[in-house]
C-alpha cells in the first residue's frame, strides 16, 4: 500500500510568515510620527510662565469678570516662610492665592493658601498629593476648582 500524503514541494517556500507579520516587517518602525513633547516636559521655569498662567488665565476668564493677575516668583511660602516657587494670583474684590511648588518641577509637592481682602493667608493646604502624573490640565482644572469652591468664580 502507497502512502497517501503529497511528496513536498521543493519550489514552494520553507516558512511563509502570514500577510500581516510580512506587512509589519516591511515598514519600517521609524515610519511612525514623532508625537510632539507633552507641554509638562518642558523646563519647570519655562513651563509655568509660557503654558501654565496663559491656561489658568484663560479659565479664570471663562467664568465671566476681569482677567485675574498672575505672577510667578521664587520666595517665601506664606504661613511657614520656607523658600518656595509660587503662583501668586490676584481676583477681583483683593482676594488672593498662592499656588507653592517646594522644588523647581511640577512634580514637587505643592500647596495652596487662599486670602480674602485685607487678610493674610493662615493655612496651607496639601495640593494634588495624590496624583501620580502631573499635567498641564490637571494643575489648571484643580486649581480653578479649587476657587471656585471659595466661591469666587462666576455668579457664585
Amino acid at each position: 500500500m502507497s502512502d497517501p500524503t503529497p511528496a513536498p514541494n521543493p519550489e514552494a517556500p520553507k516558512d511563509p510568515a502570514p500577510p500581516k507579520e510580512a506587512a509589519a516587517k516591511a515598514a519600517p518602525a521609524a515610519a511612525k510620527p514623532a508625537k510632539p513633547p507633552a507641554p509638562e516636559d518642558a523646563p519647570f521655569a519655562s513651563f509655568v510662565p509660557e503654558q501654565l498662567i496663559p491656561a489658568l488665565v484663560q479659565e479664570i476668564a471663562s467664568y465671566g469678570g476681569p482677567e485675574p493677575r498672575i505672577r510667578f516668583e521664587q520666595g517665601p511660602m506664606p504661613v511657614v516662610g520656607s523658600d518656595c516657587w509660587m503662583l501668586i494670583g490676584e481676583l477681583p474684590g483683593e482676594r488672593r492665592f498662592w499656588l507653592c511648588f517646594t522644588e523647581e518641577s511640577i512634580n514637587a509637592a505643592k500647596t495652596i493658601a487662599v486670602a480674602e481682602a485685607g487678610a493674610s493667608p493662615s493655612l496651607l493646604e496639601s495640593f494634588l498629593i495624590d496624583e501620580k502624573k502631573i499635567t498641564l490640565a490637571l494643575l489648571v482644572s484643580r486649581l480653578v476648582q479649587r476657587l471656585n469652591g471659595q466661591k469666587w468664580l462666576g455668579p457664585n
